[in-house]
């Protein structure tokens, strides 16, 4: 596979105190979204409306990318933690029994007499 050259973006272009535009802003508000989600311990201290520059942006969705990062760590630790403690504790499951089928309401037997008296009549003529 060829190895494609990119070139580094001049030094102008990384500038910590411009004004964030719509872009970033986006993006910080999308994260804050994220970051309600995440366990009271996992979120940051970080009021994110006062966020003016690219500086105090850049801050923000790293603390709260390496706050998503360590949530889901911790999850799948307790997870793989917790499955091994249920495998080992499982209990039996019981069986159910088979349900037996209802019997024809008394409604359809009316009907069949009723047919049958009539056949008998006429049978009878």
């Amino acid at each position: 596979m060829d190895v494609i050259h990119v070139p580094r973006p001049p030094r102008k272009a990384i500038n910590l105190d411009r004004q964030a535009n719509a872009l970033i802003m986006a993006q910080v508000s999308h994260l804050q979204h994220a970051e309600r989600r995440l366990p009271l311990k996992y979120r940051t201290e970080i009021y994110t409306h006062a966020i003016q520059t690219e500086g105090e942006a850049a801050e923000y969705i790293r603390e709260v990318t390496e706050a998503v990062h360590k949530a889901h760590a911790d999850a799948a630790k307790r997870r793989s933690r917790r499955g091994l403690e249920i495998a080992a504790a499982a209990e039996p499951q019981k069986r159910k029994r088979a349900v037996k089928s209802k019997k024809k309401s008394s409604r359809t037997s009316k009907r069949k007499v009723v047919r049958n008296a009539k056949t008998t009549k006429k049978s009878q003529r």
